[in-house]
């Protein structure tokens, strides 16, 4: 359906990677680096040069945009919406894509680090992707396929809708987002100016994805408070916070209940970050669950073990704080079944098989949708996030444009 606009799209995906828009979770500031602006400023720019109506670069970093309706009809508008930022987890400065023209099933050696290779046999995604072109960076950063696949796709089939006005739709919201890696995506996001029934994050995984549920998610920090004084004279006195915030992790459990002991629909706690001194110690956690309920016996254990451990040294003190990051999304978008069911119509009429899962994790649609914006996660095509491994395809990227005109024009019926 878009085969012709495969050059159009890939222009789009290597210039934006190689725009560096890493985002900082110590930032102070909204966008938290300056540099997620240079690709803001550059899709209002190519947005408004395409012919896209009513865009807006607003002081937080939102890149809004309109595509009238084309019906006479009143019909529902729905948005598209990705970020712009990636991962503070490794660099994206410097990126040097590398396209692997044809691919067929061969490991792939990252040149600038050789010892960087993307294993045909430990890559399940690629054994579908014989005959297609890969993109990957050199090595040394990150691609930016999180979610700049993402992007290019929206803007493709923007494109692609304004240059074929037989296809009709209602109208279509686009959004552009900083700072979606490090939790603060929708910080600023104005629901209502935004004026959509319903909206898709283009922000998953395999061609055919569909995401409708993720983790409930929370952080949790838990402080120990010891009692400092000369080591010479500490006898019977000193209260060292180190040894309680070490005690504390100790007694986690070995066998379950952390990230590495548990897949699927098991919940976890993990400990993310320690400062710790003699007088005071504190722990950051995340807490994640697909069930809420879970999620809060999961806060209040960690309560329970933390107070046992000052419990066993005294005179020591515990105090924490809680708060919510966002809820699984399934909990809103089961109101409303028409925006489900109209993505799964759409990916079927691509002719991709149509994939569901729950998802590990959470995207920006999460907590737009708990604050009224329904809003699940279609594919991008993008694997391997957050690391030197990262890869996309060309034809997943096509076909995940392909997905969203699919969309804008059953929502135009």
């Amino acid at each position: 359906m878009l085969s012709s606009y495969y050059d159009a799209l890939l222009a789009r995906f290597l210039r934006y990677v190689q725009i560096d828009t890493q985002s900082n979770p110590a930032g102070t500031t909204y966008p938290s680096t300056e540099n997620q602006w240079n690709l803001l400023r550059l899709l209002k720019t190519e947005a408004e040069e395409m012919g896209l109506s009513d865009v807006q670069l607003d002081t937080y970093g939102y890149m809004t945009a309109r595509l009238p309706s084309n019906v006479s009809h009143p019909v529902k508008t729905v948005g598209f919406i990705a970020h712009v930022d990636t991962s503070p987890e490794i660099t994206g400065a410097g990126v040097k894509p590398i396209i692997h023209r044809n691919y067929q099933g061969q490991d792939i050696v990252l040149p600038d680090r050789p010892d960087t290779v993307i294993k045909y046999a430990e890559n399940e995604a690629l054994h579908e992707q014989i005959g297609n072109d890969i993109v990957t960076a050199s090595g040394t950063t990150l691609l930016g396929a999180d979610n700049k696949a993402g992007v290019a796709a929206i803007m493709t089939a923007m494109s692609y809708l304004l240059q074929h006005p037989e296809i009709k739709h209602g109208d279509i919201r686009v959004a552009f987002t900083p700072d979606e890696e490090i939790g603060g995506g929708t910080k600023y996001f104005d629901i209502k100016k935004f004026g959509a029934y319903c909206a898709y994050t283009v922000d998953s995984s395999t061609r055919g994805m569909l995401d409708i549920e993720t983790f409930s998610a929370d952080a949790m920090s838990l402080t120990f408070e010891g009692f400092n004084t000369h080591p010479g004279y500490a006898y019977d006195r000193m209260i060292n916070a180190i040894k309680l915030v070490s005690d504390f992790i100790s007694r986690l459990p070995k066998d379950g209940l952390s990230p590495e002991t548990t897949q699927e629909r098991e919940g976890f706690v993990h400990p993310i970050d320690v400062k710790a001194g003699v007088d005071s110690a504190t722990v950051q956690f995340i807490l994640r669950d697909f069930d809420e309920t879970k999620l809060l016996e999961k806060r209040d254990y960690l309560i329970q073990l933390a107070q046992a451990t000052c419990d066993a040294a005294p005179g020591a003190r515990l105090s924490y704080t809680h708060r919510v990051q966002y809820r699984n999304m399934r909990s809103v978008l089961d109101k409303f079944p028409d925006v489900v069911e109209n993505a799964q119509r759409a990916i079927l009429e691509a002719g991709l098989p149509l994939r569901e899962k729950c998802v590990r994790g959470g995207t920006d649609g999460s907590q737009l949708s708990l604050n009224g914006l329904p809003t699940p996660n279609i594919f991008a095509g993008e694997h391997n996030y957050h690391s030197r491994y990262e890869w996309v395809s060309v034809q997943d990227m096509l076909k995940s444009a392909e997905v969203i005109v699919r969309l804008a024009e059953i929502w135009g019926k």
